[in-house]
């Protein structure tokens, strides 16, 4: 049976959801979600999502919502990305925990809120708050790949399929990945994973639908 994402591709949450099944070599495709259409806040999809987010996975009779979530059921489902000790599994449940609570919150809300909402109505002081904040965490996750190939171990684990969920987006948010050296080339080994695909062609949606 095929598993079912429902998302959409300017989501950087449902980007780290998509790259591990399409590296998984799980059977899967993509349902877009009109989510600047108000999909997700519909009767319909809260019927079947109570918490209305993107990326929601739906495989046969379970479904889950929650990035992290999703990347635990695929790792459960393929055998992959997880760690090879008990000590690399929490690891990578520690890094995934950081990542939605220090990079991709702020990373998501800075972007949405500098490109997504009329010029106008982008809250300058807001967007400076966050991008100091992202600074630090962009500090901290380049210091520990300091001579690291992956954030865990020897090879991609979610720990990286969930760090890296903002950083390939093209819109501008504060983040230039040649000022952090090592965080560009971890990002390099993460392109170079066969089957690695950029966000706007691995789900359907790009701001160019509403240009």
């Amino acid at each position: 049976m095929t598993i079912k994402l429902h998302c959409f591709g300017e989501s950087g949450n449902s980007y780290k959801a998509a790259l591990a099944l399409e590296l998984s070599g799980l059977d899967w495709e993509p349902v877009f979600v009109d989510f600047f259409g108000g999909a997700t806040r519909s009767p319909e999809y809260r019927a079947k999502n109570e918490m209305g987010e993107a990326p929601f996975l739906e495989d046969g009779d379970f479904q889950t919502s929650q990035s992290g979530c999703i990347q635990a059921y695929v790792t459960e489902k393929s055998g992959k990305f997880g760690g090879k000790t008990r000590e690399e599994n929490y690891e990578i449940l520690r890094w995934v925990l950081w990542d939605n609570h220090k990079l991709s919150s702020q990373a998501g809300m800075t972007r949405f809120l500098m490109n997504f909402l009329p010029e106008d109505k982008r809250p300058a002081e807001v967007i400076a708050f966050s991008q100091g904040r992202l600074k630090a965490a962009y500090a901290t996750l380049d210091a520990h790949l300091e001579g690291r190939d992956w954030i865990v171990g020897d090879g991609i684990t979610n720990a990286d399929l969930s760090c890296c969920g903002y950083l390939f987006y093209p819109e501008p948010f504060g983040f230039d990945r040649t000022e952090w050296p090592n965080i560009d080339r971890w990002l390099k080994n993460i392109e170079n994973t066969p089957g690695w695909k950029h966000p706007y062609d691995l789900m359907p949606g790009n701001p160019s639908d509403r240009a």
